[in-house]
């Protein structure tokens, strides 16, 4: 496309500054129809708040300059943490029928009803919701943080925005996901729609991006067209960005892409066997969720079987919606509608948060993949974390704090960040704060939900770093990591497999990820060839350590 063609959308100038400190200091950009403006860079280096700008959206107490112009004033927006714009007690059918019955008053109204509706399941078909009829009928809460994501881009499909932001759109997607949700973008852009992706996805970025800004503190360090700027970057900052993830421990090859071995009992679910009186164990685990008009609602993990010893990591994997946040939601409490027993140290725990002891409640900590929705928007982030401490270890105020910004620093949060408000701070930043509020609770099981898929590499390889030093230094923590991302999964000590509810696999990392059992996997593992390490147990939890981690 002809780079003279007009812009829909134009920042020049923009400078941000919330309490003397500039968010977007300078920055320019044009969006013009039918390409990809792609800004990357480090958490925190202002891509949301400048593309939060283009929907005429800044922090409270902002200081604006500079001009921000949108075509017919219509921009859409696909964030990253999608719950933050999903009404929560409203059914999804109800939310994006809102926007089609505007677009179908013109119909006799006989036909609007039937026309509006085939607008929603048309949207979310483009978005790749492929249980449509069945979405519709749920709540937000009761889909996946990848199914949330399809959902916010249906809406702005529907919208007819002439420019769409989308805000690390593939955060928390698994791999076969991912290519659907980078060929719909590509759509979308086809059709001459302007998009601005904001994205530490550098695999996505190289697909899509026409153009790409680099952020750093604020500011554009370097920009240009993307085939130049992906294979000869000039900026130093730029070229770090760029640079390869370190090679897995011990120098273990990457995995090659599997073929399923054969073999009568391949294809069947893989149940693990509760192997130790202590640590967690999940013994045939039935969750549903409610639905319109079904009374004993929809099942979405069936029959799982698990056990976590203490020491131990475990990566739960699949994509999008095949159970992996339900199960973990179970196994803190957190959802209740299941049948089945998660015990810890042979203890049946509580299936209810509510009946939970303060002990129980300290020995099961879960980090949410939406961090900021997991933080009160009003309060210091230094004080939410040390609050923890008071409430689930006893300690005095004083105490509380020097804890939490001892803890914080370690996860890589100063402490005059963590002073802020939750608002002030990066999704990457507050993701740091969400981990070091769990820790400070000296959890015996920690759930890490997508802890870092929406954070850059330099930022993700650090909490990886972290958590591993965590495993080595507490010998009675059980780790369970949700995650999408297959180079993560290598690094934990074994691995279970969902999909469609159900654990179909499991077993060593190195085992399931070099030489997969079932079909699903072997697909998914396929799908994730270029990230995926071939790390085995040998190897989990050993990614090498520079921190101490705080008792």
């Amino acid at each position: 496309m002809n780079v003279d063609v007009p812009a829909v959308a134009e920042v020049r100038d923009l400078r941000i500054e919330v309490a003397g400190r500039a968010l977007v200091d300078g920055v320019s950009l044009r969006a013009r129809p039918g390409r990809v403006t792609a800004l990357v860079g480090a958490s925190g280096s202002g891509k949301t708040t400048t593309g939060l700008a283009l929907l005429g959206s800044y922090p409270t107490g902002a200081v604006v300059s500079g001009e921000v112009r949108v075509a017919d004033g219509l921009a859409g927006y696909v964030p990253q943490h999608p719950a933050a714009v999903l009404n929560p007690a409203r059914r999804v059918g109800a939310l994006l029928t809102d926007i089609a019955r505007r677009q179908v008053r013109d119909l006799p109204r006989g036909q609007r009803r039937a026309a509006a509706r085939e607008r929603v399941l048309g949207a979310l078909a483009a978005a790749h919701v492929a249980d449509g009829p069945e979405t519709v009928g749920r709540y937000p809460h009761q889909l996946s943080g990848g199914q949330q994501q399809r959902v916010v881009l249906a809406q702005a499909l529907l919208l007819g925005a002439r420019v769409i932001v989308a805000d690390e759109p593939t955060t928390g997607q698994d791999a076969l996901t991912k290519r659907r949700v980078v060929a719909e973008l590509a759509t979308v852009a086809q059709r001459g729609i302007a998009l601005v992706l904001l994205s530490h996805d550098l695999e996505v970025v190289r697909e899509l991006a026409d153009d790409i800004l680099v952020l750093r503190a604020g500011q554009v360090v370097e920009e240009g067209p993307a085939d130049r700027l992906l294979t000869e970057p000039r900026h130093p900052w730029t070229r770090q960005l760029l640079a390869p993830p370190p090679p897995p421990a011990h120098g273990t090859p990457r995995a090659a892409p599997p073929t399923v071995r054969a073999g009568t009992d391949d294809a069947g679910p893989h149940r693990a066997t509760p192997h130790a009186a202590e640590g967690l164990v999940v013994r045939d685990l039935t969750a549903r969720h409610r639905a319109a008009g079904r009374r004993s609602g929809v099942a979405v993990v069936r029959g799982a079987d698990l056990a976590v010893a203490p020491g131990e990591s475990l990566a739960l994997v699949g994509r999008s919606g095949s159970g992996k946040t339900t199960l973990a939601r179970c196994v803190a409490g957190l959802h209740r509608d299941l049948t089945g027993q998660v015990l810890l140290d042979g203890a049946a725990l509580p299936r209810s948060l509510r009946d939970r002891s303060r002990a129980e409640l300290a020995a099961v900590q879960y980090v949410f993949q939406d961090a900021r929705a997991a933080f009160d928007a009003y309060r210091p982030v230094l004080d939410q974390v040390a609050r923890t401490a008071v409430r689930l270890r006893g300690a005095t105020p004083g105490a509380a704090r020097e804890r939490a910004a001892v803890t914080l620093a370690a996860t890589g949060l100063s402490e005059e960040l963590a002073a802020r408000r939750p608002e002030q701070l990066s999704g990457g930043e507050l993701q740091r704060a969400a981990l070091a509020r769990a820790l400070l609770a000296r959890p015996r099981v920690l759930l890490c939900d997508e802890v870092t898929s929406g954070l850059d590499a330099v930022t993700r390889h650090g909490i990886l770093r972290l958590l591993t030093t965590l495993l080595r230094d507490r010998g009675d923590l059980a780790l369970i990591l949700i995650t999408h991302d297959l180079e993560t999964a290598a690094l934990a000590h074994r691995v279970a497999v969902l999909d469609a509810g159900e654990i179909v696999e499991q077993g060593t990392a190195h085992q399931v990820l070099t030489a997969p059992r079932h079909p699903f996997t072997a697909s998914l593992v396929r799908a994730s060839a270029p990230q995926a390490s071939g790390a085995g147990a040998e190897t989990g939890g050993a990614v090498a350590a520079d921190q101490p981690v705080p008792p």
